[in-house]
């Protein structure tokens, strides 16, 4: 098999995830795509989170219908501060003869030797990099410094291009706040699921505690 691993705050799920993560299924031939909401994320310490079981059922919502796109519980089930070398210990031990993906944007790699393990990441999975509409080409010689000439392979894309979609999860928190529409942002059933239980209506959200390294 053939799996990328998706994480991220999912905080709410929008299309532009989706998007991504079909374009990913898609590109790269996989067999199935993992999305993975964080139950803390340590590269966002100041802003309220809402609480990582209403991430999956609305991430579950999303993609009830999408055979190739499965919501994975791992890093709630796991609970404290998410980090991305244990989920990728944690998907080979599940999937011990699959070729496994990561899914990261430009940004993302910038910080990667930040992360925890960076170059253990990079060995437990193939890094693919989503570029931006719009934006620079990803700089790779960070993912080249970790990896090693030995484990690069031109025949694996490292690099996504990805369709312009100008979605963001802070926009759709931002709409429900203020009362505006976020329909044809997000599926219809997370859309009903954020009004039936309220959600983003303030930002009295419980913080919780984060830190620096991913």
């Amino acid at each position: 098999m053939r799996i990328a691993v998706f994480g991220g705050s999912f905080d709410p799920v929008h299309y532009g995830h989706l998007l991504l993560a079909e374009t990913c299924r898609e590109t790269c031939r996989l067999d199935l795509v993992l999305l993975v909401p964080n139950a803390i994320p340590p590269h966002k310490p100041h802003r309220p989170l809402t609480p990582v079981r209403q991430r999956l059922q609305m991430l579950r919502l999303a993609v009830a219908d999408c055979t190739r796109l499965e919501v994975s519980s791992l890093e709630a089930d796991r609970g404290g501060v998410s980090y991305t070398v244990e989920t990728l210990v944690a998907v080979r031990g599940q999937f011990p003869d699959a070729t496994i993906y990561f899914l990261m944007g430009a940004d993302a790699l910038r910080d990667l030797p930040t992360w925890r393990e960076p170059a253990r990441i990079c060995q437990l999975a193939h890094p693919l990099i989503v570029a931006r509409h719009g934006a620079p080409e990803p700089d790779l010689t960070i993912l080249h410094q970790l990896r090693g000439n030995s484990q690069a392979s031109e025949s694996e894309p490292a690099v996504l291009p990805m369709p312009r979609i100008d979605i963001s999860s802070t926009e759709l928190r931002d709409r429900v706040r203020e009362g505006r529409s976020i329909r044809f942002r997000t599926p219809r059933s997370v859309e009903e699921y954020i009004h039936e239980h309220q959600l983003y209506r303030s930002e009295e959200l419980d913080r919780t505690p984060t830190e620096q390294s991913r």
